[in-house]
């Protein structure tokens, strides 16, 4: 069985692979799974601000209904907003339509359970068994479900994430980039009712503009913008708002390594890291490890994803964790990865000690470390590091390393792509390796 989710839920470029008709069938299927043993079903619905969110909408919806089970549509709302509503509502699940960082082009749907977390692979699977042996029974008539719409969701998750905070932000110039998605309608007000100076930017989505040139994954608008600006930091999320990056006074990129060393070793000093530990992924900065073991803090690792991240936390206990890209979970407030939490908890923190953005970045000194992306279909981009030829090329590079560095090659969960990571102290030497790797790994994509 070739698996449909992937790690974040189900994607694909809307209306050719993500097509209305799987999302009827996911809507139906998941509907079924989560909520067959309730009494009366109710499944939470939102979406981002893709054009495409509108028919897969109506689709799912429709899925959904065709159990019996009753849907509200929440309307444009980030992806933590949709689960931290379903936890409050009790409903029976919640479902997100979104791509998340990805261009407009994409779309993807996402479970989360009665409690606001997203689903475990074994569910997933399970829906997936019920997909394809189409499996659901037939309703008819009165046992058919109803739309409900809720015009209250919004207002809840702003002050619950408002609440979060015990520190006024006057004072402060804050830029806020909402990358044209979910968050367009809700940061910026929120950033102003806590007393800060506000300048937004990529607030005004139009269907197709999301994440284009804007947004955590292309800071450098945001970047001129705070340092021409004369702004104290500057906010960056992403199409669904379950990301942030940050920015300094001078525009300096503070990703989610830097925001978690910050968040985590001011946790430590108030006392309030009870296991003392730290959650990241494989591909966290070697230079997070060394700031948190200065400060008495264990990083541990699982594998990419933010759900293996929250795994591993509820499993132990642990109350922070999250991933390089600013995907960041903070337990006490939050099921799944929030960026408006995590950028609020940095600033308090600079309001707290009264120092700046670098200066509290600085506590992580990151080792040189170099990304490269190469596209790969997707039926051959978990095999492709099994070949010889590239086995053969990971082990040379590994012993050039010397133990001074790590290699890591995975592919991606949500795109087709495998993504290369070269980590050490001689950026020159990163960068020619990983530039002739990926070389290496796209004419073997050709041959195949």
């Amino acid at each position: 069985m070739n698996r449909l989710f992937g790690t974040d839920g189900v994607r694909g470029i809307a209306g050719s692979e993500l097509t209305p008709i799987l999302a009827f069938q996911l809507g139906r299927a998941g509907a079924y799974v989560l909520a067959q043993k309730m009494k009366k079903p109710r499944i939470l619905v939102g979406t981002d601000t893709r054009l495409s969110c509108d028919m897969l909408e109506s689709a799912l919806v429709s899925g959904i209904l065709s159990t019996g089970a009753e849907a509200v549509r929440l309307g444009v709302l980030p992806t933590p907003a949709v689960a931290h509503i379903t936890r409050m509502r009790r409903a029976s699940a919640g479902v997100v339509i979104s791509a998340s960082h990805n261009p407009a082009k994409y779309n993807g749907i996402k479970f989360f359970s009665s409690d606001g977390y997203k689903l475990p692979d074994e569910v997933e699977d399970e829906i997936q068994s019920v997909l394809e042996a189409d499996s659901v029974p037939v309703f008819e008539n009165e046992d058919i479900g109803r739309i409900y719409p809720d015009s209250d969701a919004a207002a809840e998750y702003a002050a619950h994430v408002t609440s979060t905070v015990k520190t006024d932000f006057k004072g402060l110039r804050i830029a806020v980039d909402c990358a044209y998605g979910a968050n367009s309608a809700i940061a910026p007000d929120i950033f102003r009712h806590l007393g800060a100076q506000v300048s937004s930017l990529f607030c005004t989505p139009n269907g197709l503009n999301i994440n284009a040139a804007c947004g955590s994954t292309h800071m450098e608008a945001l970047s001129n913008f705070v340092r021409k600006g004369q702004f104290d930091i500057g906010v960056s999320f992403d199409g669904d708002g379950d990301r942030v990056l940050l920015t300094d006074a001078k525009g300096n990129v503070i990703d989610g390594d830097r925001i978690m060393a910050v968040l985590a070793i001011a946790r430590e000093k108030e006392g309030q890291l009870p296991t003392h530990t730290l959650v990241a992924t494989v591909m966290s900065n070697m230079g997070l490890e060394i700031a948190c073991r200065k400060h008495g803090i264990t990083l541990l690792r699982t594998g990419v994803g933010d759900r293996y991240v929250l795994e591993e936390m509820q499993k132990n206990g642990h109350i922070l964790g999250g991933e390089q890209s600013g995907h960041i979970i903070c337990a006490e407030y939050a099921t799944t990865g929030d960026g408006l939490i995590s950028a609020l908890q940095f600033i308090e923190i600079m309001q707290k000690t009264g120092q700046r953005a670098a200066e509290l970045a600085a506590v992580m000194q990151p080792m040189p470390q170099v990304l490269r992306n190469v596209k790969v279909p997707n039926h051959i981009k978990y095999t492709l590091t099994a070949k010889t030829e590239i086995a053969r090329e990971i082990c040379r590079i590994e012993e050039a390393l010397q133990g001074k560095g790590r290699l890591l090659i995975r592919p991606s969960g949500t795109e087709p792509q495998v993504r290369i990571m070269l980590e050490g102290e001689d950026l020159s030497f990163l960068e020619t390796e990983a530039d002739g790797l990926a070389a290496r790994l796209a004419a073997l994509v050709q041959k195949e």
